[in-house]
């Protein structure tokens, strides 16, 4: 009899220890699971939005005279594969000259053409067919500067001065992307009051003569695309 109770009492034991043991296995495959499931899903990065505005029509103006403020270089280089051209910017010209300094510190001028050469009249440059040039315009912005023609600034051999775009603009509102210099000797007084001249060339103008005299095609464009390979701020 006695034998019976211990036999009894070691089944129950056993019994125990097999429902201790599958509940330990029950809690780790719990813990495990809860390890699992609370795992947080890696965060998709946020696109760096730019520190510029887009420009427009109707925030440009206002954006240039704060801009001029803090940016007072007038002075820059044009490296041209015939060599440089150094150029000083007019301050009386205040939204032109801010526009050339803000482009040139964008570095938007880089890589771009004298895209129009007229024979013994003017180069004209900050353009070019590269679908690269034309994503960077997008980037910047869109948008026209008023005429500035009474500073008393004429187009006078090596002036710089800004065309007009080339949508029908009876304002002669300026394209600012482009420029042109006038390599004519004796100048180009008739242009006066119709375009805005915003700077001269101070050193290189051997350099503009060089261009002016490569071969056009009819569209007055260089058969041999011109670059101007930087445009950077000087003392």
């Amino acid at each position: 009899m006695r034998l019976n109770y211990l036999f009894i009492a070691l089944i129950f034991f056993l019994n125990c220890e097999d429902k201790q043991t599958s509940k330990e296995n029950e809690n780790t495959i719990s813990k495990d699971s809860i390890v699992e499931t609370s795992k947080s899903k890696p965060k998709k990065k946020k696109k760096p939005t730019s520190e510029y505005p887009v420009l427009t029509d109707d925030n440009a103006m206002d954006f240039f005279l704060e801009y001029d403020k803090e940016h007072k270089e007038n002075k820059v280089r044009i490296t041209t594969d015939f060599g440089t051209i150094d150029i000083l910017l007019y301050d009386k010209t205040l939204f032109h000259r801010s526009n050339f300094i803000y482009l040139t510190k964008r570095k938007y001028f880089d890589g771009t053409q004298f895209y129009r050469v007229v024979k013994n009249f003017v180069i004209q440059g900050g353009s070019s067919d590269d679908y690269n040039i034309a994503k960077r315009r997008r980037k910047i912005g869109h948008y026209l500067l008023p005429p500035d023609t009474k500073r008393g600034f004429t187009h006078k051999r090596g002036a710089v001065s800004m065309p007009s775009s080339e949508i029908e603009n009876a304002y002669k509102l300026a394209s600012p992307f482009q420029f042109f210099i006038i390599q004519r000797p004796g100048g180009a007084d008739y242009l006066d009051g119709d375009y805005t001249v915003f700077g001269e060339v101070t050193d290189g103008m051997d350099v503009v003569d060089k261009i002016n005299a490569v071969e056009t095609d009819e569209g007055e464009w260089p058969l041999q695309n011109v670059y101007i390979r930087k445009v950077e701020i000087i003392e």
